[in-house]
């Protein structure tokens, strides 16, 4: 059973990840929930206790207590087979399988700059279900610049004294998702309060901007360049269903590969935070899928950062910087260990295995790139092929079964035998002799092929919604938007030239 907790060699980091019961997955122990709130960042105005910001019922807020500390739990026996009774019809947090299920997905940030990002989303009066902050603008590429940035060369008209402290001296247009539940009337409102974010697109109406948000691309619609509280922002609107079918089941891994990086939530709701935990889960599981027997930290998170990069046209064209993905990783280590160091703890054949985990402190060491090991048992391996998202498990299949040259007959009784649910029951995911035949390719095929699924489930959606920019962000801001990312790119070339040249004469 893929759940269930087997006593592993090794170091362990239980001591600071999780207790030695793994009786439900996700949802971390006391001392993980520890480890979670030493990742808080340092210096004034951040949280003391990081879980706080999930723990509140409220979709639209955040709350701490007085004591800084964590509530107790009303529930105090989560069930252990949630991720085999997915329930996406949940609408309060009191539904999820525990109060802090999630906790993990909440990255703590300065709470000035938290509260600027916050105070953008208040200026908008269509109705923002679920809301997150990402990229550059928020969680840094690169080394902070002692430099303040000059009026002249600050790209935000009047910012908040917050956001300049932020972005340390590079300033950056900050990146936004709003998740609303109805597409043509959400436009319809903003419409009407913000004309002037729209291309000529927004004149023919709620109805026109819609359809090309929900049947084009990926689902998302995008107005750059626009300024709020005198900052330069984006932000993307997506329907709630379409995002969370994509977190669940990867049929385009357009928005669920933004998630699989460090984000800010600004306003959660139950819904999304189930199917993104889900999300969060399967893109471990990919990487694990990618990756040998034992790798660093970096290693596994490079991995996961760059499924959403694959097959994406924008790292085969010049328009992106070419180390995009270790710059992300390398910069925000702590953050992507709050994301998966607790479903590390609680998956059976992945654990860290490191002494440098006896170090108290070293979670929120942004230079610790500590050891993890996995075990290559097939049945276990087997088991996350079948626990893959369903779309992109479906593909994953098809490809095997041309590989294996498996009958259309036989293979829909298989599939059909291996169905996740039917009449009468939900079945438990447990691989079966055709993904333990997967799980047991030898590894570079094995990678080969789930490579080739990501880069034909991402190439299109990604390709379409780039196209369809043309239209959403009218011609001037798009072609603002490519020359950025050409210099970006030319950039991210010079100084790999000279980290060549240094590392050369450094040997000399």
């Amino acid at each position: 059973m893929a759940l269930r907790y087997a006593q592993r060699p090794g170091l362990q980091c239980t001591r600071y990840f999780g207790s030695s019961s793994r009786s439900w997955p996700i949802q971390p122990s006391l001392p993980a929930r520890r480890f979670l709130a030493s990742q808080s960042t340092k210096g004034p105005g951040t949280s003391k206790l990081a879980s706080n910001e999930a723990a509140s019922p409220s979709p639209s807020s955040e709350s701490s207590n007085s004591s800084g500390t964590l509530k107790p739990s009303p529930t105090t026996v989560a069930p252990s087979d949630w991720e085999d009774n997915l329930n996406y019809a949940i609408s309060q947090f009191s539904e999820l399988p525990h109060s802090n299920f999630g906790v993990n997905q909440h990255i703590v940030i300065n709470d000035e700059f938290k509260e600027a990002l916050r105070q953008i989303l208040w200026q908008f009066r269509a109705p923002i279900r679920y809301a997150f902050a990402y990229g550059s603008g928020v969680f840094p590429q690169s080394k902070p610049n002692a430099v303040a940035p000059s009026s002249a060369t600050s790209i935000h008209s009047k910012p908040a004294a917050a956001v300049v402290k932020a972005q340390a001296g590079n300033p950056k247009m900050i990146d936004f998702i709003f998740g609303v539940s109805y597409t043509q009337h959400w436009h319809s409102l903003n419409l009407t309060q913000h004309r002037d974010h729209y291309s000529a697109l927004g004149s023919l109406g709620s109805g026109a901007t819609s359809w090309v948000q929900d049947k084009l691309g990926a689902g998302v619609y995008f107005n750059p360049y626009v300024t709020v509280n005198g900052t330069l922002i984006k932000y993307g609107v997506v329907n709630l269903d379409t995002l969370c079918t994509d977190l669940s089941e990867w049929t385009t891994l357009y928005l669920a590969g933004r998630l699989h990086k460090p984000v800010k939530i600004l306003r959660d709701d139950p819904r999304v935070r189930l199917a993104n935990q889900v999300n969060l889960l399967s893109a471990l599981r990919t990487a694990l899928l990618l990756l040998p027997p034992t790798f660093t930290e970096q290693e596994l998170y490079g991995t996961i950062a760059s499924i959403s990069y694959m097959g994406d046209p924008r790292m085969v064209l010049p328009t992106e910087d070419p180390s995009k993905v270790a710059n992300i990783v390398g910069n925000n280590l702590p953050h992507f260990r709050r994301l998966y160091s607790p479903l590390i703890d609680n998956l059976p054949n992945v654990s860290f295995n490191d002494s440098k985990c006896s170090d108290p402190d070293w979670s929120s060491d942004p230079s610790a790139n500590v050891r993890l090991a996995q075990d290559m048992d097939p049945i276990k391996r087997g088991n996350m092929v079948r626990r893959l998202p369903k779309a992109f498990r479906s593909k994953l299949y098809f490809q095997y079964q041309k590989k294996y040259q498996i009958p259309q007959l036989e293979f829909n009784k298989m599939l059909e035998a291996a169905s996740d649910e039917d009449a009468t029951r939900i079945n438990r995911r447990e691989g079966g002799g055709f993904e333990r035949r997967i799980a047991n390719e030898p590894p570079e095929d094995l990678r080969m092929e789930v490579r080739g699924v990501i880069k034909s489930t991402i190439s299109w959606p990604s390709t379409s919604q780039s196209l369809k920019s043309v239209l959403t962000a009218g011609i001037g801001r798009s072609w603002r938007y490519m020359g950025e990312k050409i210099s970006r790119y030319r950039e991210g070339k010079r100084k790999a030239a000279q980290a060549a040249k240094d590392e050369k004469e450094k040997k000399e």
